[in-house]
Protein backbone atom coordinates (compact mmCIF):
# COMPACT_ATOMS: atom_id res chain seq x y z
CA UNK A 1 0.00 0.00 0.00
CA UNK A 2 1.32 3.44 -0.93
CA UNK A 3 1.95 5.74 2.04
CA UNK A 4 -0.14 8.95 2.22
CA UNK A 5 1.43 11.84 0.32
CA UNK A 6 1.82 13.83 3.54
CA UNK A 7 3.98 11.01 4.96
CA UNK A 8 5.96 10.88 1.74
CA UNK A 9 6.67 14.62 2.00
CA UNK A 10 7.81 14.28 5.60
CA UNK A 11 9.89 11.18 4.81
CA UNK A 12 11.68 13.04 2.01
CA UNK A 13 12.17 16.05 4.30
CA UNK A 14 13.76 13.78 6.90
CA UNK A 15 16.05 12.27 4.27
CA UNK A 16 17.13 15.84 3.46
CA UNK A 17 18.02 16.46 7.10
CA UNK A 18 14.87 18.12 8.47
CA UNK A 19 14.99 16.37 11.85
CA UNK A 20 18.43 17.83 12.65
CA UNK A 21 18.00 21.39 11.35
CA UNK A 22 16.37 24.52 12.71
CA UNK A 23 16.51 23.77 16.42
CA UNK A 24 14.36 21.55 18.64
CA UNK A 25 11.32 19.86 17.12
CA UNK A 26 7.87 20.52 18.51
CA UNK A 27 5.75 17.62 19.76
CA UNK A 28 3.56 17.87 16.64
CA UNK A 29 6.58 17.84 14.32
CA UNK A 30 8.04 14.85 16.15
CA UNK A 31 4.75 12.99 15.80
CA UNK A 32 4.62 13.69 12.06
CA UNK A 33 8.17 12.49 11.59
CA UNK A 34 7.70 9.35 13.68
CA UNK A 35 4.59 8.38 11.73
CA UNK A 36 6.22 9.05 8.37
CA UNK A 37 9.36 7.09 9.20
CA UNK A 38 7.21 4.17 10.35
CA UNK A 39 4.79 4.13 7.43
CA UNK A 40 6.82 5.34 4.44
CA UNK A 41 9.74 3.68 2.70
CA UNK A 42 13.10 5.44 2.53
CA UNK A 43 13.11 7.64 -0.60
CA UNK A 44 15.36 6.62 -3.45
CA UNK A 45 18.76 8.27 -3.38
CA UNK A 46 18.01 9.81 -6.75
CA UNK A 47 14.86 11.44 -5.32
CA UNK A 48 16.81 12.93 -2.41
CA UNK A 49 19.57 14.21 -4.69
CA UNK A 50 17.05 15.75 -7.07
CA UNK A 51 15.16 17.47 -4.25
CA UNK A 52 18.36 18.84 -2.73
CA UNK A 53 19.53 20.10 -6.11
CA UNK A 54 16.20 21.82 -6.67
CA UNK A 55 16.37 23.54 -3.28
CA UNK A 56 19.90 24.77 -3.93
CA UNK A 57 18.86 26.21 -7.29
CA UNK A 58 15.89 28.09 -5.82
CA UNK A 59 13.16 25.49 -6.33
CA UNK A 60 10.59 24.27 -3.85
CA UNK A 61 10.09 20.54 -4.48
CA UNK A 62 8.40 19.85 -1.14
CA UNK A 63 6.06 22.78 -1.58
CA UNK A 64 5.10 21.45 -5.00
CA UNK A 65 4.26 18.09 -3.43
CA UNK A 66 2.24 19.90 -0.77
CA UNK A 67 0.15 21.56 -3.50
CA UNK A 68 -0.64 18.08 -4.82
CA UNK A 69 -1.58 16.98 -1.30
CA UNK A 70 -4.08 19.76 -0.54
CA UNK A 71 -6.39 21.12 -3.19
CA UNK A 72 -7.13 24.83 -3.57
CA UNK A 73 -10.17 24.70 -1.29
CA UNK A 74 -8.20 23.03 1.52
CA UNK A 75 -5.36 25.53 1.18
CA UNK A 76 -7.76 28.47 1.30
CA UNK A 77 -9.37 26.93 4.38
CA UNK A 78 -6.08 27.20 6.25
CA UNK A 79 -5.01 30.47 4.63
CA UNK A 80 -2.15 28.73 2.85
CA UNK A 81 -1.28 30.31 -0.48
CA UNK A 82 2.40 30.26 -1.44
CA UNK A 83 4.20 33.16 -3.09
CA UNK A 84 5.90 32.81 -6.50
CA UNK A 85 9.62 33.42 -6.83
CA UNK A 86 9.05 36.56 -8.91
CA UNK A 87 7.67 38.21 -5.78
CA UNK A 88 9.76 36.44 -3.13
CA UNK A 89 13.00 37.56 -4.76
CA UNK A 90 12.45 41.37 -4.72
CA UNK A 91 10.97 41.21 -1.23
CA UNK A 92 14.02 39.35 0.06
CA UNK A 93 16.37 41.74 -1.74
CA UNK A 94 14.63 44.70 -0.11
CA UNK A 95 14.77 42.98 3.27
CA UNK A 96 18.49 42.21 3.05
CA UNK A 97 19.23 45.75 1.86
CA UNK A 98 18.12 46.92 5.31
CA UNK A 99 21.14 45.04 6.74
CA UNK A 100 19.24 43.33 9.56
CA UNK A 101 20.91 41.28 12.25
CA UNK A 102 17.95 38.89 12.14
CA UNK A 103 15.11 38.07 9.75
CA UNK A 104 11.73 36.71 10.86
CA UNK A 105 9.83 34.71 8.23
CA UNK A 106 6.24 35.19 9.41
CA UNK A 107 4.06 32.27 8.29
CA UNK A 108 6.95 30.50 6.58
CA UNK A 109 4.99 27.82 4.70
CA UNK A 110 7.42 25.54 2.89
CA UNK A 111 10.24 27.99 3.56
CA UNK A 112 10.46 29.95 0.31
CA UNK A 113 11.46 33.22 1.97
CA UNK A 114 13.81 31.49 4.41
CA UNK A 115 15.53 29.58 1.61
CA UNK A 116 15.92 32.71 -0.52
CA UNK A 117 17.47 34.57 2.43
CA UNK A 118 19.85 31.75 3.27
CA UNK A 119 20.98 31.46 -0.33
CA UNK A 120 22.17 35.06 -0.05
CA UNK A 121 23.66 34.67 3.41
CA UNK A 122 23.65 31.23 5.12
CA UNK A 123 25.10 32.77 8.28
CA UNK A 124 22.33 35.32 8.85
CA UNK A 125 20.11 34.62 11.88
CA UNK A 126 16.66 33.60 10.63
CA UNK A 127 13.54 32.71 12.61
CA UNK A 128 10.87 30.89 10.57
CA UNK A 129 7.44 30.52 12.18
CA UNK A 130 4.34 28.63 11.05
CA UNK A 131 1.43 26.99 12.84
CA UNK A 132 1.32 24.01 10.46
CA UNK A 133 3.83 21.31 11.52
CA UNK A 134 4.00 19.98 7.96
CA UNK A 135 5.05 23.44 6.81
CA UNK A 136 7.79 23.75 9.43
CA UNK A 137 9.14 20.28 8.63
CA UNK A 138 9.40 21.31 4.97
CA UNK A 139 11.18 24.52 6.00
CA UNK A 140 13.61 22.53 8.16
CA UNK A 141 14.52 20.45 5.10
CA UNK A 142 15.40 23.59 3.15
CA UNK A 143 17.47 24.88 6.07
CA UNK A 144 19.35 21.58 6.26
CA UNK A 145 20.15 21.49 2.53
CA UNK A 146 21.34 25.11 2.54
CA UNK A 147 23.67 24.44 5.47
CA UNK A 148 22.20 26.98 7.87
CA UNK A 149 21.16 24.74 10.74
CA UNK A 150 23.28 26.61 13.28
CA UNK A 151 21.89 30.09 12.63
CA UNK A 152 18.27 29.39 11.70
CA UNK A 153 15.48 28.55 14.12
CA UNK A 154 12.25 27.02 12.87
CA UNK A 155 9.31 27.36 15.25
CA UNK A 156 6.05 25.49 14.88
CA UNK A 157 3.59 27.82 16.56
CA UNK A 158 1.23 30.76 16.31
CA UNK A 159 2.98 33.89 15.04
CA UNK A 160 0.47 36.09 16.83
CA UNK A 161 1.74 34.71 20.16
CA UNK A 162 5.42 34.51 19.25
CA UNK A 163 8.17 35.75 21.55
CA UNK A 164 11.53 36.81 20.19
CA UNK A 165 14.76 37.03 22.19
CA UNK A 166 16.65 40.31 22.06
CA UNK A 167 19.27 40.66 19.38
CA UNK A 168 22.12 43.09 18.78
CA UNK A 169 20.94 45.04 15.79
CA UNK A 170 17.66 45.27 13.92
CA UNK A 171 15.12 42.63 12.96
CA UNK A 172 13.45 42.48 9.57
CA UNK A 173 10.03 40.85 9.20
CA UNK A 174 9.17 39.35 5.82
CA UNK A 175 6.56 36.98 4.42
CA UNK A 176 3.10 36.25 3.11
CA UNK A 177 0.76 36.29 6.14
CA UNK A 178 -1.98 33.66 5.76
CA UNK A 179 -5.28 34.80 4.29
CA UNK A 180 -7.87 33.45 6.71
CA UNK A 181 -11.29 35.04 7.15
CA UNK A 182 -12.50 36.11 10.57
CA UNK A 183 -15.03 33.29 11.05
CA UNK A 184 -12.18 30.76 10.88
CA UNK A 185 -10.15 32.50 13.58
CA UNK A 186 -10.51 31.04 17.11
CA UNK A 187 -12.33 33.14 19.69
CA UNK A 188 -9.27 33.23 21.95
CA UNK A 189 -7.21 34.71 19.11
CA UNK A 190 -9.85 37.38 18.53
CA UNK A 191 -9.80 38.17 22.25
CA UNK A 192 -6.02 38.50 22.10
CA UNK A 193 -6.35 40.86 19.14
CA UNK A 194 -8.68 43.18 21.07
CA UNK A 195 -6.21 43.42 23.95
CA UNK A 196 -3.20 43.75 21.64
CA UNK A 197 -4.77 46.55 19.62
CA UNK A 198 -5.77 48.34 22.81
CA UNK A 199 -2.19 48.18 24.10
CA UNK A 200 -1.13 50.15 21.01
CA UNK A 201 -3.94 52.67 21.37
CA UNK A 202 -5.93 51.19 18.46
CA UNK A 203 -9.21 49.37 17.94
CA UNK A 204 -9.75 46.25 15.85
CA UNK A 205 -12.89 44.91 14.25
CA UNK A 206 -13.98 41.36 15.01
CA UNK A 207 -14.19 40.91 11.22
CA UNK A 208 -10.44 41.34 10.73
CA UNK A 209 -8.75 38.49 8.84
CA UNK A 210 -5.63 36.71 10.00
CA UNK A 211 -3.33 38.73 7.72
CA UNK A 212 -4.44 41.87 9.60
CA UNK A 213 -3.58 40.15 12.88
CA UNK A 214 -0.08 39.42 11.56
CA UNK A 215 0.48 43.15 11.10
CA UNK A 216 -0.76 43.66 14.66
CA UNK A 217 1.54 40.97 16.06
CA UNK A 218 4.45 42.54 14.20
CA UNK A 219 3.65 45.86 15.83
CA UNK A 220 3.99 44.19 19.23
CA UNK A 221 7.11 42.18 18.41
CA UNK A 222 9.02 44.89 16.60
CA UNK A 223 11.37 47.47 18.09
CA UNK A 224 12.29 50.91 16.85
CA UNK A 225 14.62 50.48 13.89
CA UNK A 226 13.14 47.14 12.77
CA UNK A 227 11.72 46.84 9.26
CA UNK A 228 9.11 44.78 7.46
CA UNK A 229 7.96 43.69 4.02
CA UNK A 230 4.69 41.74 3.69
CA UNK A 231 2.64 40.66 0.69
CA UNK A 232 -1.09 40.27 1.35
CA UNK A 233 -4.45 40.53 -0.31
CA UNK A 234 -5.20 44.22 -0.80
CA UNK A 235 -8.62 44.06 0.89
CA UNK A 236 -7.40 45.87 3.99
CA UNK A 237 -6.76 49.02 1.93
CA UNK A 238 -10.49 49.75 1.73
CA UNK A 239 -12.63 47.57 3.99
CA UNK A 240 -13.68 48.58 7.49
CA UNK A 241 -11.76 45.80 9.23
CA UNK A 242 -8.61 47.00 7.49
CA UNK A 243 -8.61 50.09 9.69
CA UNK A 244 -6.31 48.24 12.12
CA UNK A 245 -3.67 47.83 9.40
CA UNK A 246 -4.07 51.41 8.22
CA UNK A 247 -3.80 52.61 11.81
CA UNK A 248 -0.67 50.57 12.41
CA UNK A 249 0.99 51.87 9.24
CA UNK A 250 0.23 55.50 10.06
CA UNK A 251 1.38 54.87 13.62
CA UNK A 252 3.69 52.34 15.28
CA UNK A 253 4.56 50.29 12.18
CA UNK A 254 5.80 53.33 10.27
CA UNK A 255 4.51 52.62 6.76
CA UNK A 256 6.94 53.46 3.95
CA UNK A 257 5.73 52.16 0.56
CA UNK A 258 2.63 50.31 -0.65
CA UNK A 259 2.91 48.60 -4.02
CA UNK A 260 -0.52 47.53 -5.32
CA UNK A 261 -0.33 44.64 -7.77
CA UNK A 262 -3.03 44.23 -10.38
CA UNK A 263 -4.74 40.81 -10.79
CA UNK A 264 -2.64 40.21 -13.93
CA UNK A 265 0.41 39.92 -11.65
CA UNK A 266 -0.25 36.54 -10.04
CA UNK A 267 0.89 37.19 -6.50
CA UNK A 268 -0.59 34.00 -5.08
CA UNK A 269 -0.44 30.76 -7.02
CA UNK A 270 -3.78 29.62 -8.36
CA UNK A 271 -5.64 32.85 -7.50
CA UNK A 272 -6.51 36.06 -9.25
CA UNK A 273 -6.63 38.90 -6.78
CA UNK A 274 -5.27 42.35 -6.24
CA UNK A 275 -2.28 42.00 -3.92
CA UNK A 276 -0.27 44.51 -1.96
CA UNK A 277 3.41 44.55 -1.01
CA UNK A 278 3.84 46.77 2.02
CA UNK A 279 7.14 47.97 3.45
CA UNK A 280 7.47 49.64 6.83
CA UNK A 281 10.01 50.95 9.35
CA UNK A 282 8.89 50.34 12.91
CA UNK A 283 8.94 53.35 15.21
CA UNK A 284 9.71 55.84 12.45
CA UNK A 285 7.45 58.92 12.25
CA UNK A 286 5.23 58.79 9.18
CA UNK A 287 5.22 62.01 7.20
CA UNK A 288 3.66 60.12 4.28
CA UNK A 289 3.43 56.75 2.54
CA UNK A 290 4.34 56.22 -1.10
CA UNK A 291 1.84 54.37 -3.29
CA UNK A 292 2.60 52.65 -6.57
CA UNK A 293 0.44 50.72 -9.02
CA UNK A 294 2.15 47.61 -10.42
CA UNK A 295 0.82 46.02 -13.59
CA UNK A 296 3.63 43.59 -14.50
CA UNK A 297 6.14 41.30 -12.82
CA UNK A 298 8.98 43.39 -14.21
CA UNK A 299 7.77 46.41 -12.24
CA UNK A 300 8.08 44.57 -8.91
CA UNK A 301 11.84 44.24 -9.14
CA UNK A 302 12.68 47.49 -7.39
CA UNK A 303 10.68 47.91 -4.19
CA UNK A 304 12.78 50.94 -3.23
CA UNK A 305 11.35 53.07 -6.06
CA UNK A 306 10.25 56.25 -4.22
CA UNK A 307 6.78 57.24 -5.45
CA UNK A 308 5.35 60.58 -4.35
CA UNK A 309 4.16 60.03 -0.79
CA UNK A 310 0.61 60.66 0.35
CA UNK A 311 0.69 62.98 3.34
CA UNK A 312 -0.06 61.57 6.79
CA UNK A 313 -3.11 63.83 7.23
CA UNK A 314 -4.74 62.47 4.07
CA UNK A 315 -3.97 58.89 5.06
CA UNK A 316 -5.63 59.33 8.43
CA UNK A 317 -8.77 60.99 7.11
CA UNK A 318 -9.28 58.57 4.18
CA UNK A 319 -10.76 55.12 4.76
CA UNK A 320 -10.11 53.79 1.23
CA UNK A 321 -6.45 53.82 0.36
CA UNK A 322 -6.70 52.16 -3.06
CA UNK A 323 -7.92 55.51 -4.38
CA UNK A 324 -4.36 56.82 -4.03
CA UNK A 325 -3.30 54.76 -7.04
CA UNK A 326 -6.56 54.38 -8.95
CA UNK A 327 -6.41 57.00 -11.65
CA UNK A 328 -9.74 58.51 -12.50
CA UNK A 329 -11.03 57.15 -15.81
CA UNK A 330 -10.46 59.72 -18.53
CA UNK A 331 -13.90 60.89 -19.57
CA UNK A 332 -14.04 61.18 -23.38
CA UNK A 333 -15.53 64.16 -25.16
CA UNK A 334 -19.35 64.13 -25.13
CA UNK A 335 -19.28 61.84 -22.08
CA UNK A 336 -19.91 62.42 -18.38
CA UNK A 337 -19.73 60.30 -15.26
CA UNK A 338 -22.79 58.12 -14.71
CA UNK A 339 -23.44 59.88 -11.40
CA UNK A 340 -24.38 63.05 -13.25
CA UNK A 341 -27.30 61.22 -14.85
CA UNK A 342 -28.16 58.40 -12.43
CA UNK A 343 -28.04 57.79 -8.71
CA UNK A 344 -26.78 54.29 -7.86
CA UNK A 345 -28.23 52.57 -4.79
CA UNK A 346 -27.52 49.11 -3.42
CA UNK A 347 -30.61 47.05 -2.69
CA UNK A 348 -32.09 46.58 0.76
CA UNK A 349 -30.54 44.22 3.29
CA UNK A 350 -33.22 41.86 4.59
CA UNK A 351 -31.13 40.61 7.51
CA UNK A 352 -32.58 37.10 7.10
CA UNK A 353 -33.16 36.03 3.51
CA UNK A 354 -34.43 32.62 4.63
CA UNK A 355 -37.41 34.38 6.24
CA UNK A 356 -38.01 37.45 4.09
CA UNK A 357 -37.42 35.88 0.65
CA UNK A 358 -40.02 33.31 -0.39
CA UNK A 359 -40.96 31.17 -3.36
CA UNK A 360 -44.42 30.14 -2.13
CA UNK A 361 -45.76 33.36 -0.62
CA UNK A 362 -45.58 32.15 3.00
CA UNK A 363 -49.37 32.38 3.24
CA UNK A 364 -49.27 36.17 3.11
CA UNK A 365 -51.50 38.61 1.19
CA UNK A 366 -50.32 39.35 -2.33
CA UNK A 367 -49.93 43.03 -1.45
CA UNK A 368 -47.08 42.10 0.93
CA UNK A 369 -45.11 40.19 -1.71
CA UNK A 370 -42.81 41.99 -4.11
CA UNK A 371 -41.26 40.21 -7.11
CA UNK A 372 -37.56 40.87 -6.67
CA UNK A 373 -34.13 40.10 -8.05
CA UNK A 374 -32.52 38.15 -5.24
CA UNK A 375 -29.62 36.47 -7.08
CA UNK A 376 -27.08 38.01 -9.43
CA UNK A 377 -27.45 35.21 -12.00
CA UNK A 378 -31.06 36.34 -12.58
CA UNK A 379 -29.68 39.52 -14.13
CA UNK A 380 -26.92 37.77 -16.05
CA UNK A 381 -29.52 35.38 -17.47
CA UNK A 382 -31.95 38.14 -18.39
CA UNK A 383 -29.81 39.64 -21.12
CA UNK A 384 -30.53 43.24 -22.07
CA UNK A 385 -33.99 43.39 -20.50
CA UNK A 386 -35.83 41.72 -17.63
CA UNK A 387 -39.13 40.84 -19.30
CA UNK A 388 -40.66 38.18 -17.05
CA UNK A 389 -40.97 38.06 -13.27
CA UNK A 390 -42.64 34.66 -13.03
CA UNK A 391 -39.40 32.92 -12.02
CA UNK A 392 -38.41 35.57 -9.52
CA UNK A 393 -38.87 34.96 -5.83
CA UNK A 394 -40.88 37.35 -3.66
CA UNK A 395 -39.56 39.56 -0.90
CA UNK A 396 -41.94 40.05 2.01
CA UNK A 397 -42.17 43.81 2.33
CA UNK A 398 -44.55 44.72 5.16
CA UNK A 399 -45.37 48.32 6.08
CA UNK A 400 -44.52 49.65 9.52
CA UNK A 401 -48.21 50.26 10.27
CA UNK A 402 -49.86 46.87 9.88
CA UNK A 403 -53.26 47.76 11.29
CA UNK A 404 -54.14 50.33 8.66
CA UNK A 405 -52.58 48.41 5.76
CA UNK A 406 -54.56 45.17 5.98
CA UNK A 407 -58.16 44.20 6.53
CA UNK A 408 -58.80 41.89 9.48
CA UNK A 409 -58.49 38.52 7.69
CA UNK A 410 -55.23 39.55 6.00
CA UNK A 411 -53.92 40.99 9.27
CA UNK A 412 -54.41 37.63 11.02
CA UNK A 413 -52.30 35.94 8.31
CA UNK A 414 -49.57 38.55 8.69
CA UNK A 415 -49.51 38.21 12.47
CA UNK A 416 -49.30 34.41 12.24
CA UNK A 417 -46.29 34.81 9.96
CA UNK A 418 -44.62 37.27 12.34
CA UNK A 419 -45.21 34.93 15.29
CA UNK A 420 -43.30 32.21 13.44
CA UNK A 421 -40.56 34.69 12.55
CA UNK A 422 -40.20 35.64 16.22
CA UNK A 423 -39.70 31.98 17.11
CA UNK A 424 -36.65 32.12 14.82
CA UNK A 425 -35.40 35.23 16.68
CA UNK A 426 -35.53 37.25 13.48
CA UNK A 427 -36.56 40.34 15.47
CA UNK A 428 -33.31 40.11 17.46
CA UNK A 429 -31.01 40.36 14.44
CA UNK A 430 -28.85 43.45 14.00
CA UNK A 431 -30.64 44.63 10.84
CA UNK A 432 -34.11 44.05 12.31
CA UNK A 433 -33.19 45.98 15.46
CA UNK A 434 -32.10 49.03 13.45
CA UNK A 435 -35.43 49.33 11.59
CA UNK A 436 -38.32 51.51 12.64
CA UNK A 437 -40.35 48.28 12.73
CA UNK A 438 -38.40 45.04 12.80
CA UNK A 439 -40.70 43.39 10.24
CA UNK A 440 -40.47 46.12 7.61
CA UNK A 441 -37.68 45.37 5.08
CA UNK A 442 -38.23 48.66 3.27
CA UNK A 443 -37.52 47.81 -0.36
CA UNK A 444 -36.69 50.70 -2.67
CA UNK A 445 -38.98 51.59 -5.54
CA UNK A 446 -38.26 49.66 -8.76
CA UNK A 447 -35.14 50.93 -10.54
CA UNK A 448 -35.34 51.45 -14.32
CA UNK A 449 -31.95 49.74 -14.68
CA UNK A 450 -30.63 46.96 -12.41
CA UNK A 451 -26.94 46.08 -12.23
CA UNK A 452 -24.86 43.34 -10.70
CA UNK A 453 -21.86 44.57 -8.77
CA UNK A 454 -19.72 41.58 -7.73
CA UNK A 455 -18.58 38.82 -10.08
CA UNK A 456 -15.62 37.53 -12.06
CA UNK A 457 -16.98 39.32 -15.12
CA UNK A 458 -18.08 42.90 -15.86
CA UNK A 459 -21.43 43.94 -14.38
CA UNK A 460 -24.69 43.20 -16.15
CA UNK A 461 -26.86 46.29 -16.77
CA UNK A 462 -30.47 45.23 -17.37
CA UNK A 463 -33.51 47.34 -18.20
CA UNK A 464 -36.16 46.49 -15.61
CA UNK A 465 -39.31 46.09 -17.72
CA UNK A 466 -41.25 44.21 -15.03
CA UNK A 467 -40.51 46.77 -12.31
CA UNK A 468 -38.95 44.16 -10.06
CA UNK A 469 -37.50 45.23 -6.71
CA UNK A 470 -33.95 44.27 -5.71
CA UNK A 471 -32.12 43.33 -2.55
CA UNK A 472 -28.45 43.88 -1.77
CA UNK A 473 -27.10 41.52 -4.44
CA UNK A 474 -27.69 44.24 -7.01
CA UNK A 475 -27.55 47.99 -7.53
CA UNK A 476 -30.45 50.06 -8.79
CA UNK A 477 -29.82 52.93 -11.21
CA UNK A 478 -32.30 55.80 -10.73
CA UNK A 479 -32.40 58.75 -13.18
CA UNK A 480 -31.89 62.23 -11.77
CA UNK A 481 -34.46 63.33 -14.35
CA UNK A 482 -36.91 61.32 -16.40
CA UNK A 483 -35.30 59.64 -19.40
CA UNK A 484 -37.20 58.73 -22.58
CA UNK A 485 -37.22 55.11 -23.68
CA UNK A 486 -34.51 55.47 -26.30
CA UNK A 487 -32.22 57.35 -23.91
CA UNK A 488 -32.60 54.63 -21.28
CA UNK A 489 -31.78 51.91 -23.79
CA UNK A 490 -28.77 53.86 -25.05
CA UNK A 491 -27.47 54.29 -21.50
CA UNK A 492 -27.88 50.59 -20.65
CA UNK A 493 -26.18 49.63 -23.92
CA UNK A 494 -23.25 51.97 -23.26
CA UNK A 495 -22.72 50.52 -19.79
CA UNK A 496 -23.10 46.91 -20.95
CA UNK A 497 -20.50 47.28 -23.69
CA UNK A 498 -18.14 49.81 -22.14
CA UNK A 499 -17.42 48.69 -18.57
CA UNK A 500 -14.42 46.46 -17.82
CA UNK A 501 -13.22 44.61 -14.72
CA UNK A 502 -10.27 47.01 -14.39
CA UNK A 503 -12.70 49.74 -13.35
CA UNK A 504 -13.69 47.87 -10.17
CA UNK A 505 -11.83 46.48 -7.18
CA UNK A 506 -10.63 42.87 -7.31
CA UNK A 507 -10.67 40.77 -4.16
CA UNK A 508 -9.31 37.39 -3.15
CA UNK A 509 -10.55 34.67 -5.49
CA UNK A 510 -10.79 37.03 -8.44
CA UNK A 511 -14.14 38.63 -7.54
CA UNK A 512 -14.40 42.21 -8.78
CA UNK A 513 -16.67 44.63 -6.94
CA UNK A 514 -18.24 47.95 -7.94
CA UNK A 515 -19.42 50.02 -4.98
CA UNK A 516 -22.25 52.49 -5.73
CA UNK A 517 -19.95 55.53 -5.80
CA UNK A 518 -17.46 53.66 -8.00
CA UNK A 519 -20.23 52.80 -10.42
CA UNK A 520 -21.27 56.45 -10.49
CA UNK A 521 -17.78 57.34 -11.76
CA UNK A 522 -18.16 55.21 -14.91
CA UNK A 523 -18.06 57.30 -18.13
CA UNK A 524 -21.25 57.33 -20.22
CA UNK A 525 -22.57 59.47 -23.10
CA UNK A 526 -23.73 62.87 -21.90
CA UNK A 527 -27.40 63.71 -21.52
CA UNK A 528 -27.63 65.49 -24.86
CA UNK A 529 -26.26 62.43 -26.67
CA UNK A 530 -28.62 60.10 -24.82
CA UNK A 531 -31.60 62.35 -25.52
CA UNK A 532 -30.80 62.24 -29.22
CA UNK A 533 -31.90 58.61 -29.11
CA UNK A 534 -35.31 59.42 -27.61
CA UNK A 535 -37.96 57.27 -29.25
CA UNK A 536 -35.35 55.03 -30.92
CA UNK A 537 -33.81 51.69 -30.06
CA UNK A 538 -30.16 52.47 -30.76
CA UNK A 539 -26.81 50.93 -30.40
CA UNK A 540 -24.24 53.63 -29.84
CA UNK A 541 -21.88 52.40 -32.49
CA UNK A 542 -24.54 52.86 -35.21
Amino acid sequence: MTAPLSDQIVRLAVALGAAEAGGPLSAEESELIERAVTSSPVPLKSEVVAAASSLRSGGDPLGAMFYDLRDAAERRGSGTVYTPDAIVRPMVEWTLAQQPARVVDAGCGSGRYTAAILKHDPHLAVVAIDLDPLATVMTRAAVAVLGAGDTTRVIQGDFTRARLPKVDGSTAFVGNPPYLRHHQIPAKTKAWAQLAAGSLGLKISGLAGLHALFFLATGLLGQKGDTGCYVTSSEWLDVNYGSIVRGLLTGPLGGEHIHILSPEVEAFEGTQTTATITTFRIGEPVAGIGFRSVSSVAEIRDLTAPPNPVAHARLVETSRWSTFVRTRTQVPADHVELGEIMRVHRGAVTGANAVWVTSDGAGLPESALRPAVTKAFELFAAGQELLDDSSLRRVIDLPTDLESAFESRELRRVKRFLTEARKLDVHKGYVARTRKAWWSVGLREPAPILATYMARRPPAFVINRVKARHINIAHGLYPRQELPEGALRALAHSLSTGVSLSQGRTYSGGLTKFEPREMERLPVPDLATLMSYAGNSPTLDD
